[in-house]
């Protein structure tokens, strides 16, 4: 249901802006959390493109309304890249490579109902960009 949920949204967003959802492995579970972390880590880092704009989704970031994050959208245009720790977080070089530290809320959530919640909150920005009558 995560996936058809995120299907959903992600559908949506298609008419109006580019979206292409990039997933790395997880760290080697045998490895201890920190090695796991750094590992997953590392390769979030090589997923990144020259010119993405990472936004790495946090508990200790910056909290924003909707309008203020498609404020945020329009801002950076095209170039946004939002990142999503896997089960044991995010390593710290992920956090520091972050253009900002943005939260969905100072809850934690598994990393599929993340995604589902960030796309629906980046389908309402463009629905706010665009003043079509969703977000009210």
């Amino acid at each position: 249901f995560w996936k058809d949920a995120a299907a959903h949204y992600s559908q949506r967003i298609n008419r109006w802006r580019r979206l292409e959802c990039v997933e790395v492995r997880d760290g080697d579970p045998a490895l201890p959390q920190a090695q796991r972390n750094e590992l997953e880590g590392r390769r979030l880092l090589e997923a990144l493109g020259p010119q993405d704009v990472p936004l790495v989704l946090d508990e200790r970031g910056i909290t924003m309304t909707s309008p203020q994050l498609a404020q945020l959208l329009q801002k950076i245009d095209n170039n946004a890249c939002f990142i999503i720790g896997g089960a044991y977080g995010l390593d710290e070089a992920v956090r520091q490579r972050a253009w900002k530290l943005v939260s969905l809320s100072s809850m934690t959530f598994p990393h599929e109902l993340a995604r589902v919640l960030l796309l629906e909150q980046l389908y309402r920005a463009e629905c706010i960009i665009r003043k079509v009558p969703y977000h009210h």
